[in-house]
């Protein structure tokens, strides 16, 4: 019997040690395969992000948030509620209004909280009228309130006019308002055409035969036809003894591109409509009100919703971010890139969870009053009470 030490074939070690060293190859090779592949994803997202957001516009901390283990929570995520304002604008240097903010929403997003038994993902929409009167920020100025964001972006381009509008809702809702989102008429358009249009059921036949050829002053771009006979609109003075005069006289005329057909209606029943058809019965209020339109405007929303899971968009990221890259300079967030993914997948979670809707209005229920009509103001709202603090009651409860 040998008792010798056993002494290893030196062939067989290398034999070892080159399979090792292999192995290590093939896998640092198919890590950075999945790096690079991931990193091309992150970035071609996060450059889709950054055209329209007015963050810090920072791809590689959307980057890092993207990573495991990184904290990917929003502002008011872990509190129970995450505030989302949602504006609607012509769009800037667009004739007719162009950067006031006619339509406005507060989405109130509440993420499941796993923890609880029972929780569920849920949300809530809550539209503020256009004509709420309220103080400027930095300044003790009183306007309506969709005249803020167009301040704001005179005050500083580019990023004023959402701050404002964010610190003035949050005062109204009595809580933070973080983030906010801009579309305009011709994003808006691109949306519903997107999604393949939407379906809107209605119990009478909707028409608005007023206000998309209504004359408005003549200017030498769009309002260029004039009105036949002859309509003015007259800016009055006061005399001394309280008796007011005509100081001037302005000519009225007809828009050379007739929006919405003119005459604008749909039938009872089942409408299914494309982008500009969506638009224009989201704009209509001549016939109705702003509040009935507030109302209609949600509907919409809805239906854009419920159109989007049918067709898999809001179940595919990649979807979200073609459409988002498409929209371009139609729509603006102070979301940075890891910020929007985040939100998408809160509201994604909400699924067919139904929403909770209101429209801020001049009744008892809407919490809303409209006082006397001076010339400094014109037609405008206030809050029953003077005061906030029913709507802020209403908001703390909107998710219950």
């Amino acid at each position: 019997m040998n008792f010798l030490p056993r002494r290893n074939n030196p062939n067989q070690s290398k034999e070892v040690s080159s399979t090792k060293k292999r192995t290590v190859r093939i896998v640092l090779f198919v890590l950075a395969l999945v790096a690079v592949a991931f990193g091309a994803f992150a970035l071609k997202t996060g450059f889709a992000l950054n055209k329209i957001t007015q963050g810090d516009g920072n791809i590689f901390k959307s980057l890092i948030k993207s990573l495991p283990g990184a904290d990917k929570s929003l502002e008011g995520e872990k509190e129970g509620r995450v505030n989302i304002l949602l504006l609607g604008m012509r769009g800037e240097n667009v004739p007719g209004g162009g950067l006031l903010a006619d339509t406005i929403m507060v989405l109130s997003i509440h993420p499941k909280d796993a923890s609880k038994e029972g929780d569920v993902s849920k949300a809530s929409l809550i539209s503020i009228p256009r004509d709420l009167y309220v103080t400027v920020p930095g300044g003790s100025e009183q306007r309506k309130i969709n005249a803020v964001f167009a301040l704001g972006e005179e005050r500083r381009h580019g990023g004023g006019g959402m701050e404002d509008m964010r610190t003035v809702i949050s005062q109204v809702i009595g809580q933070p308002v973080p983030y906010a989102v801009t579309i305009n008429f011709q994003g808006f358009t691109d949306v519903v055409n997107a999604v393949g249009g939407i379906d809107v059921t209605l119990k009478d036949p909707f028409t608005e035969a007023l206000q998309f050829k209504e004359a408005q002053v003549c200017d030498p771009y769009v309002y260029t036809e004039p009105t036949n006979p002859p309509q003015f609109q007259h800016k009055y003075h006061k005399r001394k003894d309280g008796t007011k005069y005509i100081a001037k006289s302005y000519p009225l005329c007809y828009n050379k591109n007739v929006e919405c057909g003119g005459e604008f209606s749909l039938p009872a029943g089942i409408n299914h409509l494309d982008g500009e058809k969506a638009l224009c019965y989201s704009r209509a209020r001549y016939q109705t009100n702003d509040f009935e339109r507030a109302a209609r405007q949600q509907a919409v929303i809805q239906a854009i919703k419920a159109k989007a899971l049918s067709v898999g968009t809001l179940t595919d990221f990649n979807k979200v971010n073609d459409l988002i890259d498409s929209l371009g300079n139609n729509t603006t967030t102070n979301l940075e890139a890891w910020e929007l993914k985040r939100a998408f997948e809160l509201y994604q979670a909400i699924g067919d969870v139904p929403i909770s809707q209101k429209v801020l209005s001049d009744s008892e229920e809407g919490l809303l009053y409209t006082p006397p009509m001076t010339e400094a103001s014109g037609y405008i709202l206030l809050p029953r009470g003077d005061n906030y603090d029913r709507i802020h009651e209403l908001f703390r409860n909107s998710l219950n």
